[in-house]
């Protein structure tokens, strides 16, 4: 278990988001969407994971390449295959 934090969140946002068109004003209010959802689950705990989920699915609404750094740290892939993988996927959207 680990204590959630809004300060590794917006981290990590602004590590997916460097050198992309975006304010810091913009990372905080995607912050609060994540946060936002959180609190509509209505649980007191949550896995990583879940979390993970919320940024991925929201970052790949807003901006690809962000999307693509993000999850390339959080799911580690493992070689270059699965990146491309991930890739073409994204294409099809």
């Amino acid at each position: 278990k680990e204590k959630y934090l809004r300060d590794k969140l917006i981290l990590g946002l602004m590590k997916a988001f460097e050198k992309r068109p975006v304010t810091i004003q913009q990372v905080e209010l995607l912050g609060d969407e994540v946060e936002i959802e959180l609190r509509k689950r209505g649980s007191n705990e949550m896995s990583s994971q879940e979390i993970g989920e919320i940024v991925m699915r929201k970052l790949k609404k807003r901006d690809p390449i962000a999307y693509l750094r993000f999850v390339s740290v959080y799911r580690a892939f493992a070689d270059l295959k699965a990146f491309e993988k991930e890739v073409r996927r994204l294409a099809k959207i």
